[in-house]
């Protein structure tokens, strides 16, 4: 009789025969699985003792949603952070299936919580808290790179100085009413009558 757990029976190989296969239950199992279940251990640690509730600042930062504590309670103040759809305090406790949602740096991330934990943790366990929900973010604008010039070219001149507040999108000299035709003209009229004044007093001296 077969050892129960141990020997498998695999099947006819076709001498007339059975084969089969030993398998020890003591054997170590693979290491994929591993790491995900260590983290989960790390996450399970990191909650409350003895049915403790854990406020929703401490919690959005255990998760490493924000860099400090003090950040989730101004989100929380400032209205950036909403579970279930409604706005809460700081002091607002948070419980597994809860969506929160937290804008926060014109980013808006939206989870489910998969576990309450009051301490903060690492990457590889903080997402292991939560289903992360969140839309991706906006595509960056493509910005040219303004004002970078090589090494010993010495100081821009005044065009360059133009091109580059162009590609900044600062006004340029250009739009400067001062160097509007109109006021070019002013200038010249202004000129014209300082030279009309010389030459009379010119002639008032020879008469």
């Amino acid at each position: 009789m077969a050892s129960e757990g141990a020997d498998e029976t695999d099947g006819d190989n076709g001498a007339g025969t059975t084969t089969t296969t030993s398998r020890n239950p003591d054997a170590p199992q693979s290491p994929a699985a591993e790491p995900q279940s260590d983290a989960v251990a790390a996450a399970r640690a990191a909650g409350p003792s003895n049915g403790e509730s854990v406020r929703v600042d401490s919690w959005i930062w255990s998760v490493r949603l924000v860099k400090t504590r003090s950040m989730g309670a101004a989100a929380c103040k400032g209205g950036h952070v909403r579970v279930n759809g409604e706005r809460v305090k700081p002091a607002h406790s948070v419980h597994v299936g809860d969506e929160v949602r937290l804008r926060h740096e014109g980013h808006e991330r939206i989870v489910i919580v998969k576990q309450v934990i009051r301490k903060r943790v690492g990457p590889p366990v903080a997402v292991q808290c939560y289903v992360d929900n969140s839309p991706p973010p906006p595509p960056r604008e493509a910005v040219a790179p303004a004002g970078i010039r090589d090494r010993g070219t010495g100081r821009p001149t005044k065009r360059d100085r133009r091109e580059m507040e162009r590609l900044r999108g600062q006004p340029t000299a250009d739009a400067d009413p001062a160097t509007t035709p109109d006021a070019s003209r002013d200038r010249g009229t202004h000129h014209d009558s300082r030279r009309d004044s010389r030459r009379s007093t010119h002639r008032d001296r020879q008469r």
